[in-house]
C-alpha cells in the first residue's frame, strides 16, 4: 500500500492524538508539523521526531501529499482552501467548515484542483458504529422510522482552560459535537431532507472553573439548547437534543426505532462500545460483535474507562482511496451535508420556521472488519 507523505497545520491538544495515532495505520507517515507560533510547532515535532515548519514552508513541501487542517472552526476554511491551492490533498477537523457556502467553494475548488477533500470526525468507522451499521443493513430491525439522539452537559468551561471559542458563533453544541451524532446518523440512516428547531441559552456568560483563567468570564454569544425534529429522506423521523445547560439526565445517546425492533447504539464521539437490539417480543440483549479492530479498546480515557481510539483512520482510509483510486468514506460530500443539517438546525431556530435540505449524498460504504484491518500496519 502506498504510504502518503503527511503535514499538521495547527499544534495544539488535537495534534497530539492525530501524531499519537498516525503510526497504527499503514496509508499515512506524518513528516511535519506547522502552526502559526512556531514555538508551538517546534515542541509538537520535537515530541514526535517530526520537523517543524512554518505554514508557507509546509504548504510548498514536496514530500508532503496530504495536509490535516487542526486549526480552530473559524479558520478551517480558509486553510484548507490554501492547501488546495498549493496542490495539496485536505482532510480537517470538524466541523468541516462553518457554511454550506464554504462548503461549496472548496467542493468546486477541489474538483478544479483534481484533489480529495475530506473530514472529520471518523468516529462513524468505529467497530459499535459499524455493528449498528451492518446490523440495519441485514434487516434486523426492520425500516428506521424514528429515534432520538442526545448530547448534554453542563458545558465545559469547567474543565477546559480556554473555553472561549465554545460559545462564540461556531461554537455551541450543536457545531462542536453535533457532527459526530449527524454524522452517524447520515451512515446508518441516509441523507436528511428537513430540520425544524428550538434553541436557547441559559446564561449570558459563564464562568471558567480551571487553570491560569480561573473564575474569569466569558461571554455566550451562540445557543446552548436545542432541540431539533430532523426528517430524512427515507421518512424516519429522528429528535436530537444538544445542550450545554443540562446537569444530569437519563437518556440514551441514540435510540434508533424501526418497523422490527430497536437499535440503541453507544456515544458515536467514539469508536467503541456496546450495540444493544431488543427485537419484537425479545428483550434487549447484545449484538454479537464482529471482531472490528476498530472497535478494540487500546487506551483510557481521564476517569481511567477502556476506549477504543482510532482517530486517523478517516484520513488513513482517504489515502488508501487515493491510491486505490475509489471514493473515500470521510468525503466533502458528508462533511457538507452536515454542516448543512447543522447550520439548518440553528438558522431554523433563529427564524423559526422548517428548512429544507438543498444538498445530499450517498451513506458511505461500510467498512468491513477485514477492510479496517487491512488499514493497520
Amino acid at each position: 500500500m502506498k504510504k502518503f507523505g503527511v503535514g499538521i497545520i495547527g499544534c495544539g491538544n488535537i495534534a497530539f492524538s492525530y501524531l499519537k495515532l498516525a503510526p497504527l495505520f499503514r496509508s499515512i507517515n506524518v513528516l511535519a508539523v506547522a502552526d502559526l507560533n512556531m514555538d508551538a510547532a517546534v515542541a509538537r515535532a520535537e515530541e514526535f521526531s517530526v520537523r517543524a515548519e512554518t505554514v508557507d514552508g509546509l504548504l510548498a513541501a514536496s514530500d508532503i501529499e496530504i495536509i490535516v487542517n487542526l486549526t480552530i472552526p473559524a479558520a478551517h476554511f480558509e486553510v484548507t482552501r490554501r492547501i488546495l491551492e498549493a496542490g495539496k490533498h485536505a482532510y480537517s477537523e470538524k466541523p468541516f467548515v462553518l457554511t454550506l457556502e464554504e462548503g461549496e467553494a472548496l467542493r468546486e475548488l477541489a474538483a478544479k484542483k483534481g484533489l480529495r477533500v475530506g473530514s472529520a470526525p471518523d468516529t462513524f468507522l468505529g467497530g459499535a458504529h459499524q455493528l449498528a451499521r451492518s446490523t440495519i443493513d441485514e434487516g434486523m430491525v426492520g425500516e428506521i422510522i424514528g429515534g432520538t439522539c442526545h448530547v448534554m452537559s453542563p458545558g465545559m468551561e469547567s474543565w477546559h482552560p480556554n473555553p472561549d471559542f465554545f460559545f462564540q458563533p461556531g461554537g455551541g453544541p450543536i457545531l462542536d459535537l453535533g457532527p459526530y451524532y449527524v454524522t452517524n446518523l447520515v451512515q446508518l440512516i441516509g441523507p436528511v431532507k428537513t430540520v425544524s428547531a428550538m434553541a436557547s441559552a441559559s446564561s449570558k456568560t459563564r464562568t471558567i472553573g480551571n487553570g491560569p483563567r480561573l473564575g474569569e468570564t466569558v461571554p455566550v454569544e451562540t445557543p446552548t439548547n436545542i432541540h431539533a425534529v430532523l426528517e430524512f429522506a427515507n421518512g424516519a423521523l429522528i429528535t436530537l437534543g444538544a445542550s450545554w445547560d443540562v446537569w444530569a439526565h437519563r437518556h440514551e445517546n441514540m435510540e434508533l426505532y424501526g418497523t422490527k425492533g430497536s437499535l440503541y447504539v453507544p456515544d458515536p464521539n467514539f469508536f467503541g462500545g456496546d450495540v444493544l437490539l431488543a427485537e419484537q417480543g425479545d428483550s434487549v440483549a447484545e449484538v454479537a460483535s464482529q471482531g472490528h479492530p476498530f472497535g478494540i479498546e487500546n487506551t483510557e480515557d481521564g476517569r481511567g474507562i477502556g476506549r477504543a481510539n482510532y482517530r486517523c483512520s478517516g484520513l488513513a482510509e482517504m489515502a488508501a482511496a487515493i491510491a486505490e483510486d475509489r471514493p473515500h468514506r470521510c468525503s466533502l460530500e458528508l462533511a457538507t451535508h452536515v454542516v448543512e443539517i447543522m447550520t439548518a438546525i440553528l438558522r431554523s431556530a433563529d427564524e423559526r420556521t422548517w428548512i429544507d435540505m438543498t444538498t445530499t449524498c450517498n451513506r458511505p460504504e461500510r467498512l468491513s472488519p477485514e477492510k479496517a484491518k487491512a488499514l493497520l500496519v
